[in-house]
């Protein structure tokens, strides 16, 4: 997982946080989902060319030490909120992905004018209005992996992980599953009261993304989030399944861009 930009350790408080940034222009933040952030891919080196992204890598994943007093999503919420408020860092841009976007939606319904605007790829965080929420905690870590895209193509282990993973990568994805269930047990990687704060978050322009063939995230979580958020509308990414940043990043990349760029407001729908 070679990364790149510059990786720091930020204090909150008295808790420290690392984060990656790179590129330059307007600030972009980026939540990585529930196994970690992946490295540095293709997506977001082309996102980077004209934004500077700030992805905080989740305490508990990876080389980050785990955070005792984080206990909840909207926790983890608060300490991404603040390293914001600290950087001096107002109205940025957000993209969160699956757990990720179920950061963002807290960050969102706690206080909308940290964004500009809010996009939500495959977001957990809502009970769905129909079908469930995969439990990927009860397969193997590698049957975790498998499922993140659709199609029958399977993970790109070359791409991601440099070839086959190691005992130490799967390691790795072990101990932010754990975190992951830490955080997001019960009720199962969604909070209650979250659609009902999100309705009040006013004029925030807000975009879901949702493959059509996720099996992670049904379609019933993107239901809650379009019917819940006041200004937010859906896109429907055909052939695709929970990750398309790693599936069909260039999809992705097409869905998304045009929302957050700027100047100007993103457009709404």
């Amino acid at each position: 997982m070679a990364g790149g930009g510059r990786r720091s350790t930020a204090r909150v408080g008295r808790t420290e946080l690392e984060v990656v940034r790179a590129g330059a222009g307007a600030p972009l933040l980026v939540l990585h989902d529930e196994l970690g952030w992946t490295g540095w891919l293709d997506w977001h080196e082309r996102l980077s060319r004209d934004r500077e992204l700030i992805i905080p890598l989740q305490p508990g994943y990876g080389d980050s030490p785990a955070v005792d007093w984080i206990a909840s999503y909207r926790d983890l919420a608060g300490l991404y909120a603040g390293y914001l408020r600290q950087e001096g860092l107002d109205r940025v841009d957000v993209i969160g992905f699956s757990a990720g976007g179920y950061i963002a939606a807290e960050m969102a319904a706690a206080c909308p004018t940290h964004f500009r605007s809010l996009v939500l790829v495959a977001p957990l965080g809502v009970r769905p209005a129909s079908g469930e929420i995969f439990d990927f905690l009860a397969v193997t870590v590698r049957g975790h992996v498998d499922v993140l895209v659709a199609g029958g193509q399977g993970v790109d282990y070359e791409r991601l992980y440099g070839g086959t993973m190691t005992a130490d990568q799967f390691e790795r994805l072990e101990d932010a599953r754990a975190e992951t269930a830490r955080l997001g047990w019960e009720p199962f990687m969604f909070n209650p009261s979250l659609p009902h704060l999100l309705e009040g978050i006013g004029d925030l322009p807000t975009l879901i993304v949702w493959g059509e063939l996720d099996a992670i995230c049904p379609r019933g979580c993107v239901e809650v989030y379009r019917n819940s958020i006041p200004h937010a509308r859906t896109e429907i990414l055909p052939g695709v399944g929970h990750c398309p940043e790693l599936q069909d990043p260039d999809l992705l990349l097409a869905t998304i861009n045009p929302f957050i760029a700027r100047p100007g407001p993103p457009p709404q729908g």
